[in-house]
């Protein structure tokens, strides 16, 4: 029996109706996906931390801001490119998909050599638009562009096929978007950053597959969405997203315990009391909100609310709010660390 909502509509921000409004314009910004820009954010966790933990303090803080805004643009043209290579390599299967068939290139909204023209475009932009980082560092955001370009066109070809491989292609593309903001500002990444992201970003992408295989309600209509669906199970998948939704809080968990003594808070206490007060962690509170969102998800997700955590994440009020609880409550308590009174 199909366990597909009667309620849920359309995912992944498509139209309800069969022929999109809209002009060639409209088609080819919808065609870069712009909504997926959201990604881009990983490029701003290295340095975000990195001021937290004063290394660039002898960094102009307007070049600071240029070379890693540049560095984000760079990561989201490119990946617009890459989603419109994507779409030319699906055209035929996605004007047989009851919901794809919708997308620009499917519905005839623009045609495929023009598409051709602007990814092309869209990725030679990319490149050139990290020209403004300062040109020690420019090698290096230039070359993880680059590899991330590979990546993605890597796994259109054929490594979204192979079990496994496909969730590490895809996460691989989250971990080079992190080194690209490390390499933006020139620090090193720390590990337990890295593993971090590669555990989240795992988690992101088997939850899209069991969002997948829960929202359409069946296998067979999952794998005529995704051919490698037929290598999963339900079983497979919801072992895997616990297990890497864990990794993912494990790991958070223990940077937050590593940086104590730098994050550490004295209260002051009533004259005569206690010498130096009592303090603690500051960034232990940025862990609860971080929990609640990830539960939540693999809640919505096991329920077949959603399919693609994503998509959830700008949807469900629940997750944008305790994402916006985290994000504050780290900006916070990186700016009183920062800010001693």
């Amino acid at each position: 029996m199909s366990t597909t909502p009667t309620t849920t509509p359309p995912s992944n921000n498509e139209p309800d109706t069969d022929s999109p409004s809209g002009g060639l314009v409209s088609g080819m910004i919808r065609l870069a996906r712009p909504h997926q820009w959201t990604k881009g954010i990983f490029v701003l966790i290295g340095p975000l931390f990195a001021i937290a933990d004063g290394k660039l303090q002898d960094m102009d803080r307007t070049e600071l801001a240029m070379a890693v805004g540049l560095t984000f643009l760079g990561f989201c043209l490119a990946a617009s490119g890459c989603y419109v290579f994507n779409d030319l390599a699906d055209v035929e299967r996605d004007r047989a998909h009851p919901r794809k068939k919708r997308r620009p290139l499917a519905c005839g909204q623009v045609p495929v050599g023009m598409a051709k023209v602007f990814g092309i475009c869209l990725l030679f932009v990319s490149l050139f638009s990290v020209m403004g980082v300062p040109a020690e560092l420019r090698f290096w955001v230039l070359g993880l562009i680059v590899l991330y370009i590979i990546n993605v066109m890597a796994y259109s070809s054929g490594l979204k096929h192979i079990v496994i491989v496909d969730v590490l292609s895809l996460s691989s593309g989250f971990v080079l978007r992190v080194l690209g903001g490390c390499a933006a500002v020139g620090v090193a990444p720390s590990t337990w950053l890295l593993n971090a992201t590669l555990f989240l970003s795992m988690f992101l992408a088997f939850g899209k597959r069991l969002g997948e295989r829960r929202h359409l309600g069946s296998e067979e209509d999952a794998t005529a969405v995704r051919d490698v669906q037929q290598h999963y199970s339900d079983q497979m998948l919801r072992m895997f997203v616990v297990v890497t939704g864990v990794a993912t809080l494990l790991t958070y968990t223990s940077y937050v315990r590593s940086q104590e003594a730098q994050y550490m808070y004295t209260f002051a206490t009533r004259q005569g009391s206690l010498d130096g007060g009592f303090g603690m962690n500051l960034l232990w509170i940025t862990v609860a909100p971080a929990t609640l969102a990830l539960l939540r998800t693999i809640t919505l997700l096991m329920r077949g609310r959603f399919d693609d955590p994503t998509e959830l994440a700008l949807k469900d009020n629940m997750v944008r709010l305790t994402g916006l609880v985290f994000v504050a409550s780290t900006v916070i308590v990186i700016w009183i660390q920062t800010n001693p009174a």
